[in-house]
């Protein structure tokens, strides 16, 4: 199975401590987010759990300690956007997040480390060139760290639009100019731009739609194939990526970005991680008399059979 950790937070950034108290006890429970009082149970080892996905903007507290992780196989997301904190409040530098992910990389390897350059939106300070040429400086300073780059556009969700209202849709016209220089510039760099969610009508300019967290992707950042069973479908219209179970909560982010889809507000973040325990099976709270505990029906993918080199 694939155990994803960032669709809904950001753990590594705000829960690091909490992730490894759960490595070292063997299990994690989550709570349905459509059903609070339903909590899955999912048993965190090596023999069931094919690789564990981590999504973040801030890998930094989770560095030292990755000796404990190296039983599993991992995949990492790492956004790095060149906002300011009018748009990212509680985001590192983008300087220092890249130092970060310089060291990631050396302790996974370069084909387990995906930099994510998204969501793009277009201001009258972010401008179509800005974007350009804080594009080139990071992928000049990511060179040779990873092979790929994700890039996706704004999408107006409805709590996007009400802690962003002036964001706006970036028109056809702008994605076309943008990924024909990011493509451009990933050349330079060694680093393949893929999309996700966006279609296909950025492929005749070299970005790869298929999708950020796909079979191929996973099976060549984890070194092994995987037999996924075919009732397993990829969780969105438009990508093949296979997102796994997420153990992550909405509303508990402290980064508190204008354009986040995760978070309602970031009162109700506060009082969410007013809540957290380091020491509790769940990552917000306890259990409770009323809530329904079921073992989540886990079974390993990984054929055993090794990929060659391509």
């Amino acid at each position: 199975m694939i155990l994803n950790t960032g669709s809904r937070t950001d753990i590594p950034a705000y829960y690091s401590e909490w992730f490894y108290n759960r490595i070292r006890e063997g299990y994690v429970m989550t709570r349905n987010p459509y059903d609070p009082v339903q909590v899955t149970r999912y048993r965190l080892s090596p023999d069931v759990v094919d690789v564990i996905a981590f999504c973040t903007k801030n890998p930094e507290p989770m560095l030292d300690r990755m000796a404990e992780l190296e039983r599993f196989r991992q995949y990492w997301f790492v956004t790095i956007t060149p906002y300011g904190t009018e748009i990212e409040p509680n985001v590192p530098d983008k300087h220092t997040v890249m130092e970060s992910f310089l060291r990631l990389s050396e302790q996974v390897g370069i084909r387990a480390v995906c930099w994510r350059y998204d969501p793009i939106f277009i201001t009258e300070k972010y401008s179509l060139g800005y974007h350009m040429e804080a594009f080139e400086k990071m992928a000049e300073k990511l060179s040779g760290y990873t092979e790929s780059c994700i890039i996706s556009f704004i999408d107006l969700y409805v709590k996007t639009k009400k802690n962003f209202p002036e964001a706006r849709s970036v028109t056809r016209e702008e994605q076309e100019i943008l990924a024909e220089s990011f493509v451009r510039l990933g050349q330079r760099y060694g680093i393949q731009i893929r999309s996700c969610c966006e279609g296909t009508g950025l492929q005749k300019f070299g970005v790869d739609p298929s999708g950020c967290m796909t079979q191929q992707v996973l099976e060549r950042a984890i070194g092994y194939s995987l037999d996924v069973p075919k009732g397993v479908k990829p969780a969105r219209e438009g990508c093949a990526c296979l997102l796994g179970n997420d153990i992550g909560m909405y509303n508990t982010c402290g980064h508190g970005c204008r354009y986040c889809y995760a978070n309602y507000d970031m009162e109700t973040v506060r009082k969410n991680r007013k809540l957290h325990d380091p020491a509790s099976p769940l990552l917000i709270g306890r259990l409770q008399k009323e809530d329904r505990v079921r073992d989540a029906r886990q079974e390993s993918y990984c054929s055993g059979q090794m990929m060659l080199e391509w």
